[in-house]
């Protein structure tokens, strides 16, 4: 509880931090030099095991955990803030936003895949030792590639007015980007697939009879985001607000028709289950090239230009959702009917899995579609307010 707390806290605390004040090499690329390296440390020191008395090992535990979620924010903030100043251009910036969403879907399947294959390297004695170990290997491989990164990078975006930025400058940039509340909303409710994604394992075991099935899931996320390189291109052809409204329609559409379908077939299973994947990763890239745009709107607005506080809300919702979807998880579990370590549970909770991993995210998608629908700014208001900025950094 401590842990989400601070988690919740941390995240709008830092990038207010961040958005009044500059490094030396640019807003954002100085924290890419620096938290790396405190990444790779806090990561390492989760998977220490030091030989202490149990309670002991508890407040290590606590300690290094809530230090690497507090470092891992003013890693993850600047990490996705400064597509924002690499480019105003909007195509380039969703192609740098689905190049960093494609980064994080590889770099997540490459850890599942390779962790059990260094544990078993260097874990033959000792298990602990084999995961420490194996975090050692892939920490030091990971600190390069981040490094490449910084190295790589140019800020290239420059505020419209040279003022310090204050605190209150920050919140009050925030207060007046209602459009970003809008996409903030629309990104929260990710929570119907975290939901999902954490009931699913009961669907395998019970309705399937067979849980390797999860390790055939795990793949079909990694492989749903090949789906990212369809963004730029039809993000060059559709408006992103069409974009995200048809997605989210064919969503809805594959899942009616999937639950209509059943589970008998394995197969058909399968296929519905990946366009399933293959929608939601989808829609990952182009809300976050939706929220960058709401930068400019704020900044027309108030004349001060905060993009870590406008991406530290992508990152607090997608915190919060996950939050919310494992406590929603077990309720929805107790309201089927399930039994703890049954060998076999109901029909009603067979139908009810059933349901959940099917139909509910349905709801989730008839909900955007609604904000959806009162969402206005679309990339025609946000080249007049590109072409406002420009003035004011000409008239300056």
């Amino acid at each position: 509880m401590i842990a989400r707390v601070w988690d919740a806290v941390n995240d709008p605390m830092v990038a207010g931090f961040m958005d009044t004040r500059r490094t030396k090499t640019g807003k954002f690329k100085g924290y890419l030099k620096f938290a790396p390296l405190f990444v790779v440390i806090s990561t390492i020191l989760c998977f220490f095991a030091p030989d202490i008395a149990l309670q002991w090992k508890i407040l290590y535990a606590a300690i290094t955990y809530i230090l690497w979620g507090t470092v891992y924010t003013v890693s993850d903030i600047p990490f996705w803030s400064i597509s924002a100043v690499i480019s105003d251009d909007p195509q380039r910036r969703t192609n740098l936003v689905t190049a960093a969403n494609l980064g994080v879907f590889a770099g997540i399947g490459m850890v599942g895949s390779l962790v059990p294959l260094l544990v078993g390297v260097f874990g033959q004695n000792s298990l602990a030792d084999g995961y420490f170990w194996a975090v050692v290997a892939i920490m030091v491989v990971g600190y390069g590639f981040m490094m490449f990164g910084h190295s790589t990078i140019k800020e290239r975006v420059e505020p419209s007015a040279g003022e310090k930025v204050s605190m209150k400058d920050v919140f009050k940039n925030l207060l007046v980007n209602r459009h970003l509340f809008k996409m903030l909303a629309i990104f929260f409710l990710n929570l119907f697939m975290n939901i999902v994604n954490g009931i699913i394992i009961y669907f395998f075991i019970y309705n399937m009879g067979n849980e390797n099935l999860m390790s055939i899931y795990g793949l079909m996320g990694t492989f749903a985001a090949l789906g990212f390189f369809l963004i730029p291109s039809l993000t060059r052809k559709f408006r992103k607000k069409d974009l995200l409204v048809g997605i989210i329609i064919a969503d809805i559409v594959v899942r009616i028709a999937f639950f209509m379908m059943g589970y008998q077939n394995v197969g058909i299973l399968l296929v519905m289950l990946m366009l399933t994947q293959l929608f939601h990763a989808s829609l990952g890239p182009v809300m976050s090239s939706m929220i960058a745009e709401t930068i400019e709107y704020s900044e027309v607005k108030t004349g001060r230009r905060c993009e870590a506080i406008t991406f530290s809300g992508q990152t607090f919702m997608g915190k919060l959702s996950a939050a919310v979807a494992g406590s929603l998880t077990g309720l929805i579990l107790v309201a089927i009917g399930y039994v703890p370590e049954a060998a076999i549970q109901s029909e009603q909770t067979l139908n009810g899995l059933f349901m959940v991993v099917s139909l509910l995210p349905v709801l989730g998608g008839v909900i955007r579609l609604v904000i959806l629908k009162y969402y206005t700014y679309t990339e025609e208001c946000y080249k007049k307010d590109l072409e406002v900025l420009a003035a004011r950094r000409a008239a300056a």
